[in-house]
């Protein structure tokens, strides 16, 4: 079969080459990284930073992204029942102003869109629906829901949380992501690993049981037939379906992701042990992808190839097992434990983005978290940039998501003695984030990946340019015709 094949890839590229067709297409792949900005991760580095020195932080970010041609950056926005934007719901968070619910001007999220989107990047904005008190703040504001429906809020070990049994929680959040969707121009909604909280001990070692017990009775008495533990599952699935129906209610093409812990369960028969998050956190993330709740599905796989009992090729290519109705899979990859023993290291990072290139489920890989890209652990940033990174990339299309594919743009050449000058102008009502340049020279073809702020380009009259194409790439990867 080997030879028929590669004779048919052969004719296919010499018959685009005959037709003036580029024979080289850009990659597909979604790029992105994490900005933490619970507890000052990654962003801003401290509480105490001003408008400017916030302002220049994310600035520095968005290059440094740049640089490694990254095309999607999934930031915190609510990391504990507060915001790192200007909410009428919650109050501005002490991550960012040093006191929670201290106002300031600068809008983070809405600069980070603005800034983003003109390099070309995108920007999922990163909610903890449970999570209402991190053990690193320091300050409450009347604001808080803590003070505001204390009914609402558990305390659980050293934090405080929403209890995710309360019809009124999962209302109340979900407030707070629709109201996002609504008025800032994002391009996903993302969930974390955290919904019931991992388990906590006493000082005795023994579980300490969540504290929805009240919820739990009310259920029973009302005629409720499920276990508890099913109860759990099932409060959090009607979460997570209502926010799906809802981001897609408001806005069709905005993505809706959910990065859970990287084991559903274990797999005693693939030598897989581990946390059980389907028992332990009540998330069955396997159905979510099984059920296509969710345009994406990123499982923290934060382990290395070598690592006996949670070997990462092991677990992504169960995922993609479970992947029936072909969402993206998009593993979380953890570069901040490079250095963490001797199998961890950039080439382990790179290695593992290698073996998602190799499968169309999983073109793409998100990074834990920026901090570590910026600190250049073990040499990261020349690992990416020379190897898996080279090249700029397109995020993959999702065929699920009906939206009308970009128009060509209009191109006009101007041919010189020292330069080629291409310019172009969209065509049409819908925007393009990125445009794409195939250039023929005498080396035959290549191209360039541009944001939708440039609009032209100058080339080498030395290059012998012969034909040159244009095609408009919107948000979602669709691309024009040539």
């Amino acid at each position: 079969m080997a030879k028929p094949l590669l004779t048919l890839f052969l004719s296919i590229f010499l018959a685009a080459a005959a037709l003036g067709q580029p024979t080289q297409r850009p990659e597909r792949e979604f790029r992105a990284v994490w900005i933490a900005t619970v507890a000052n991760i990654d962003f801003p580095t401290q509480k105490t930073l001003s408008v400017e020195q916030q302002r220049a932080e994310l600035l520095r970010a968005l290059e440094l992204a740049e640089s490694l041609k990254l095309n999607a950056v999934v930031f915190q926005v609510r990391p504990q029942c507060d915001a790192l934007y200007k909410s009428s719901i919650e109050p501005w968070s002490e991550f960012l102003t040093g006191a929670m619910g201290r106002a300031q001007a600068f809008d983070p999220l809405a600069f980070l869109v603005k800034e983003a989107h003109e390099r070309g990047i995108l920007v999922h904005a990163w909610f903890n629906p449970y999570r209402a008190l991190h053990p690193s703040a320091t300050t409450v504001s009347a604001g808080h829901i803590s003070k505001r429906r204390p009914d609402l809020v558990r305390k659980y070990g050293n934090f405080l949380w929403l209890d995710p049994s309360d019809r009124e929680v999962q209302r109340y959040s979900l407030n707070v992501i629709r109201d996002v969707v609504r008025r800032y121009d994002i391009d996903g909604v993302h969930f974390d690993d955290y919904f019931y909280p991992y388990p906590e001990t006493d000082a005795a070692g023994t579980r300490i049981e969540f504290p929805d017990g009240d919820n739990w009775r009310k259920y029973q008495e009302q005629g409720g037939r499920l276990s508890r533990d099913d109860w759990r599952r099932k409060n959090v699935d009607d979460f997570i379906e209502a926010v799906g129906r809802e981001i897609k209610r408001i806005r069709p093409g905005v993505m809706y992701g959910i990065s859970p812990f990287g084991i559903w369960r274990p797999l005693p028969e693939k030598g897989i042990t581990g946390l059980d998050a389907y028992a332990e956190l009540y998330a069955d993330a396997r159905k979510w992808l099984r059920e296509a709740t969710v345009d994406y599905l990123a499982p923290q796989l934060y382990w290395e190839t070598a690592r006996r009992n949670q070997s990462f090729p092991v677990l992504l290519d169960w995922w993609k097992s479970e992947n029936v109705k072909g969402r993206h899979v998009w593993p979380g990859l953890a570069p901040y434990r490079i250095g963490s023993n001797q199998n961890f290291t950039a080439e382990e990072i790179a290695g593992q983005i290698k073996l998602t290139k190799n499968s169309p489920q999983t073109l793409g890989a998100i990074h834990f978290s920026f901090k570590s890209l910026r600190n250049d652990l073990g040499g990261v940033q020349a690992t990416l940039r020379g190897g898996v990174y080279a090249k700029d990339a397109l995020v993959p299309t999702s065929p699920w998501i009906k939206t009308p594919k970009p128009l060509k743009p209009r191109l006009t050449i101007n041919r010189g003695d020292v330069y080629v000058r291409a310019h172009w102008r969209e065509r049409g009502a819908g925007k393009a984030f990125r445009f794409v340049v195939y250039v023929e020279d005498k080396d035959g073809w290549s191209y360039s990946v541009l944001s939708a702020a440039k609009k032209s380009i100058s080339l080498s009259s030395d290059r012998k340019i012969g034909r040159i194409l244009v095609t408009a790439v919107d948000r979602l990867g669709n691309e024009s015709a040539l």
